[in-house]
């Protein structure tokens, strides 16, 4: 008896069908074994393409720049001066700071230390990881606009049973048959949901860009930091330690008045108790620098034994006159955390056009190619081609609660990207703010140094003469060495205010972001 036929072989050999018209909606429709003309084909599969053109629910618009003018109430323009020999500061509106802003300062030492940073700090590797993953993820979301092919084998035994072919069929044998080709399924993506999708993941790719940004600027504006901190620590040190040596000359003054008979053994001990007093200054400080150092060594990758911070010091360093401002509609672009902001929103946007294609009919055209046939006997070439339409009808309401849902949850982004862009300002200001105010505070305590300065040396010309007690030349040195030690961090508090500002207008955009080489 000769060995029977498979399905698919008899499918292959029967005359084509005629599809009548359904008079009823379909939500399915299936072409199997049916000869189309290759030019039908392609024309209904252009129209089907054609009809893919709509995207379905809000198209982005980004927000509306500020029209504020300005950072602060009344703020006027005028330059800042401490009248004090000290660097006259000007800010200036509408200028663009340079990408590499910490070059203002014209320390080269910082700037070698500050690219070292930005090439070897991991957590701003991390953050270039994080870019190159959601880019792929755009590239995993443009996959659905094109077909999809894979292949399909198969192989096994099969006996028909009686009340598929007849009772006849009980005496077919068991026999094996294969099948293996290719499949190839598309989603015309009629409303756009897929579009939707991949506009998402480039929202997010922008979102980690502005994330590397940040990240860029935190390591440069934190090593800078640190640098500052070293170097007014530095100069706290060196007048502790003239301090010190100041206290060594009080004791040996003391000490030869008192042989000579003009003083007593308590302004002897008084003497050598302000010299202990002051000598527990110096272990604090240089705890201090070492904690700064320390955290330097981290910014730029290393740990705290490979590598070893130079020695900042204030006057190596040079405070900027001219400081350039964004205008406030142009903050919002120069910021990086205002840009991320305003992705996110792009992105919670187009989950609104997902949810919205959801409530949409899907149509899906797949194909298959195959060979069959008998293990041990003649194979034949098979294909279908199926359309489909999935269309939802009742859900519980669930589609349009998601889609009031990703409504609700653009409401909150645009909040949030509003309190960000306030937030940015308030920094503006408080820096704005900051800098003249530290201006003031630095013309403060220079004329607070010049009068304790002069204080003590008439205090200790009247201690040699015995118009003065010991106890007065230490109150007098004391005034003197708090309004030095209060000038140092004066300074400082400029530094920080200038490079603060920097920070809160952005650090300059930087435009590269392509990926830096493996760390050591």
């Amino acid at each position: 008896m000769d060995m029977p036929q498979s399905f698919s072989e008899r499918a292959l050999k029967r005359k084509p069908l005629k599809l009548k018209p359904l008079k009823h909606k379909p939500l399915a429709l299936a072409l199997d074994g049916i000869r189309l003309a290759p030019g039908r084909v392609l024309a209904g599969l252009l129209v089907a393409l054609s009809l893919g053109g709509c995207a379905v629910g809000p198209d982005f618009k980004a927000p509306a720049a500020p029209q504020d003018r300005d950072y602060v109430f009344d703020h006027h323009k005028q330059p800042i001066s401490t009248n004090s020999g000290e660097t006259e500061q000007r800010v200036i509106m509408g200028g663009k700071l340079q990408a590499n802003w910490w070059t203002l300062l014209q320390s080269p030492e910082l700037n070698r230390v500050v690219e070292q940073a930005l090439a070897n700090n991991w957590s701003l590797e991390a953050a270039r990881a994080n870019l190159a993953k959601a880019a792929e993820g755009v590239a995993v979301a443009r996959g659905g606009l094109y077909p999809q092919v894979d292949t399909a084998a198969g192989a096994g035994r099969k006996k028909y049973g009686a009340s598929f072919l007849g009772p006849q069929a009980a005496a077919f044998p068991v026999f094996s048959e294969y099948t293996g080709g290719a499949v190839v399924s598309y989603d015309l993506d009629v409303f756009g949901g897929q579009r939707r999708q991949i506009e998402s993941a480039a929202a997010d790719v922008d979102v980690q860009k502005e994330v590397v940004r940040a990240a860029h600027l935190s390591v440069a504006g934190d090593t800078v930091l640190e640098a500052l901190q070293m170097a007014s620590i530095r100069s706290q040190i060196a007048v502790a330690q003239n301090v010190i040596a100041s206290d060594q000359q009080n004791v040996a003054l003391v000490q030869t008045a008192y042989k000579a008979g003009v003083a007593t053994q308590m302004d002897v001990t008084t003497a050598q108790s302000q010299l202990d007093r002051d000598r527990t200054m110096l272990p604090p400080l240089r705890q201090q620098l070492n904690v700064a150092q320390d955290a330097l060594t981290i910014l730029v990758g290393k740990s705290p034994a490979a590598w070893s911070a130079p020695d900042f010091n204030l006057a190596a360093l040079t405070l900027p006159a001219d400081i350039p401002l964004e205008v406030p509609s142009e903050l919002v672009h120069a910021r990086p955390d205002i840009r991320a902001a305003q992705a996110r929103l792009h992105a919670a946007n187009a989950a609104i056009g997902m949810a919205t294609a959801d409530m949409y009919p899907h149509f899906t055209l797949s194909a298959a190619v195959a060979e069959e046939g008998l293990l041990s006997g003649p194979s034949g070439a098979a294909w279908s081609l199926i359309g489909g339409l999935t269309a939802p009808i009742f859900h519980g309401g669930a589609l349009s609660a998601h889609r009031r849902q990703t409504q609700d949850a653009y409401q909150a982004t645009f909040a949030d990207y509003q309190q960000t862009v306030l937030t940015a300002f308030g920094q503006v200001a408080d820096n704005l703010h900051g800098l003249s105010n530290s201006a003031d505070e630095v013309r403060a305590e220079q004329q607070a140094l010049d009068s304790a300065s002069a204080a003590l040396r008439l205090t200790r010309l009247g201690y040699r003469v015995g118009n003065a007690g010991i106890v007065q030349v230490l109150d007098a040195q004391r005034l003197e060495q708090l309004a030095e030690l209060q000038l140092v961090q004066a300074r400082t508090t400029r530094y920080i205010r200038t490079v603060s500002l920097f920070l809160a207008t952005g650090g300059g955009v930087v435009e590269s972001l392509s990926p830096s080489p493996a760390l050591q």
